[in-house]
């Protein structure tokens, strides 16, 4: 195949990759053949795949430009994907041009692509990391040159959470990631969940995971909102995607699907307090 002048050398375009799965169904344009038919494959299990990973981009604009709002001007986005199409340091810095932003991922497919499109943006770093391993993402020199933990700090964990296992604890990542963050800090979280419409979710879930390639863990409400202890869940607090403070433009989710999303935001308290409206 010809290759696209957005490729990084050295990345196999013939193997799919799942951040550039997440570009197709974005409409984007940082995706190629072999990622188009997974993606085509993906939605004979969830054909409203495109619609939840809109949705769950739609959720991090609305998000990031109320965290701005606030004040916040640095953000840790875990699990970034490629950063195209309205993702995490365009909302921020076309709200505020001084925004800094550090993405991670653990794909080097995902890095090499974010590494080529953000070249030349000085207050964007790319660090290849495992939330698993969040004291290796808070001492990486990277982040440490742009992020000052000692200030408020936007933390995203975006469509990232279900693909780790009840062994790996989440709760215990969250929680190492909210107590190496200032007070004022806030939690950017959606999380898929079963739809109730599911009888059999277990095997449903061994179905997924088998034909997708990937072990997805989807969470129940509460287990979700366990997820925030620690901090002051802002209104509407852990709620589907659709009733969290729906605009005009809110992505529809057409009831019946196999998943659902949780989405929520949530600060650390602190002297710093102040409205979250």
């Amino acid at each position: 195949m010809d290759r696209p002048n957005w490729a990084p050398e050295g990345v196999d375009l013939h193997q799919p990759s799942i951040a550039r799965v997440y570009d197709y169904f974005l409409g984007g344009s940082h995706n190629v053949a072999a990622d188009r038919q997974l993606g085509e494959f993906m939605l004979t299990t969830e054909p409203q795949f495109p619609q939840l990973v809109r949705a769950n981009r739609e959720f991090l604009v609305r998000a990031v430009r109320l965290l701005v709002a606030q004040g916040v001007r640095q953000f840790v986005d875990i699990g970034s994907g490629i950063p195209t199409f309205n993702n995490t340091h365009e909302v921020a810095q076309n709200a505020a041009p001084d925004a800094r932003v550090v993405y991670v991922d653990v794909d080097p497919v995902a890095v090499a692509h974010s590494r080529e499109i953000l070249a030349g943006n000085d207050r964007v770093a790319v660090i290849q990391a495992d939330v698993r391993d969040p004291d290796k993402i808070l001492s990486d020199p990277a982040l440490r040159a742009l992020i000052d933990l000692s200030e408020p700090v936007g933390v995203l964990l975006l469509g990232l959470l279900h693909y780790i296992p009840d062994s790996a604890q989440p709760g215990g990542i969250v929680g190492r990631l909210r107590d190496a963050t200032a007070p004022g800090s806030f939690l950017v979280l959606s999380h898929s969940s079963w739809s109730t419409a599911i009888p059999d979710m277990a095997q449903m879930q061994d179905k997924y995971n088998t034909e997708v390639g990937a072990e997805l863990t989807p969470r129940s409400r509460d287990e979700i909102v366990a997820l925030f202890d620690g901090y002051e869940l802002v209104e509407p607090g852990v709620v589907e995607y659709p009733d969290w403070r729906p605009h005009d433009d809110t992505v529809a989710i057409a009831p019946g699907g196999i998943l659902t999303f949780y989405v929520a935001v949530g600060r650390k308290p602190g002297p710093t307090e102040g409205p979250t409206d």
